[in-house]
């Protein structure tokens, strides 16, 4: 005989208690709090705009799933999010904040651009896409060395330099663009694009070779980058230090923890992966470096890395959302009469309300939980007075 077995509880056990741990404070309620008002921000200025929410909502999908043209530029977007998320991540797990991922971005675009230009037809793929998307890792890296050395050596907060850095980067390119003795294209006529020769065939992204799909080899780049950066954070001696100068700087190098070249090469690394999306950027097409080219991805993967919150599956989640999110903005605008900049705003409002809860978790007091008062009994020895 037999005794009936009961079923295993287990999985649903968890899962109950790990809804009972929410609270208003968790990384999970304020990502889904944020992205509900941001989301309820948009539909209100599409209303403005003239637009109802079936119609906003019907243009978004169409332009992010639509085709497998819209599908494959989304993983496009999502791969340079990817990456300048992991970045973030990076800089912050060693307590700092960078905010320079656009000039980053322009830095890295420029560097490829550079040596894109100049390799021969001749040289292969691997060889030739690599020297180009190296150049855009050192100049990234080279662009966020500024800051860093500055934070270290002046003391100099490194969301100043970073953001001020931004604008720099930008100016470059409008430089190298408009320059004919640096990188803009010979002009054939009045009508010519202020924007570099495209680069040679050896520097270009292959694409996947989806049917109907221009989705490059970048989003495999991407996620193999995000894993290798989890795996380092979590598994190796380099990740425990940027964890431990995160911290505590002090008792870091009372253990001996290399500080100051640990912050250093956390912020360098975090522009070396924004350059990366940068050549990413010029390597796909139309292959060549122009003015504006960065998109506004340094500010977006600063978004994500944001709601990220140091998880790099989150990473990859919500650089594929708001990938999605950018295609949808373009087709938004030709559906639905929305300004595509709307979407901008509502990257802006997550900006605003992460941070926002960011401080607001981080200053507000545990509640302490009421002990019951212990009554004691008076001694038995009385004073006399």
């Amino acid at each position: 005989m037999t005794l009936p077995t009961t079923p295993d509880r287990g999985p649903r056990l968890r899962l109950l208690q790990s809804i009972q741990h929410l609270h208003l404070r968790h990384p999970l309620v304020i990502a889904l709090a944020a992205l509900a008002v941001s989301t309820v921000a948009g539909l209100a200025l599409a209303a403005t705009a003239g637009a109802d929410p079936a119609t906003v909502v019907d243009a978004l999908v169409d332009g992010t799933l639509g085709s497998p043209f819209a599908i494959g530029t989304s993983l496009n977007n999502a791969a340079l999010l990817m990456l300048v998320a992991a970045g973030f991540t990076v800089a912050y797990r060693a307590g700092l904040v960078n905010v320079g991922g656009e000039g980053q971005i322009c830095l890295g675009g420029i560097a490829a651009t550079a040596v894109g230009v100049s390799i021969p037809d001749s040289v292969p793929v691997p060889l030739g896409l690599a020297a180009a998307l190296l150049a855009a890792v050192l100049a990234g890296a080279g662009w966020a060395g500024i800051a860093a050395w500055l934070r270290i050596r002046r003391g100099t907060s490194e969301i100043i330099t970073t953001l001020l850095l931004n604008f720099v980067g930008l100016a470059l390119v409008v430089l190298m663009v408009q320059e004919p003795s640096l990188l803009r294209q010979p002009m054939t006529s009045s009508e010519t694009l202020p924007q570099s020769e495209p680069l040679a065939v050896s520097a270009r992204l292959p694409l996947l070779g989806l049917d109907k799909n221009p989705a490059t080899i970048a989003i495999v780049i991407a996620v193999i980058s995000v894993i290798a950066v989890g795996i380092m954070l979590r598994h190796t001696i380099t990740g425990l230090r940027l964890r431990s100068v995160g911290l505590s700087g002090t008792a870091s190098a009372r253990f001996g923890v290399p500080v100051d070249r640990t912050a250093f090469l956390g912020l360098a690394a975090a522009g070396g992966f924004s350059g990366l999306a940068g050549g990413l950027l010029v390597a796909s097409a139309p292959f060549v470096l122009a003015d504006g080219f960065s998109s506004g991805f340094g500010f977006s993967g600063l978004v994500v890395g944001l709601l990220a919150r140091g998880s790099m599956t989150a990473v990859i989640a919500v650089s594929t959302l708001f990938g999605f999110l950018v295609s949808g903005g373009i087709n938004l605008q030709l559906a639905a009469g929305v300004p595509a900049s709307t979407i901008t705003v509502v990257q802006s409002l997550l900006i605003i309300l992460i941070a926002g809860a960011a401080w607001w978790t981080s200053t507000a007091k545990p509640r302490r939980k009421s002990r019951p008062e212990v009554h004691t009994e008076a001694p038995a020895r009385e004073v006399l007075v």
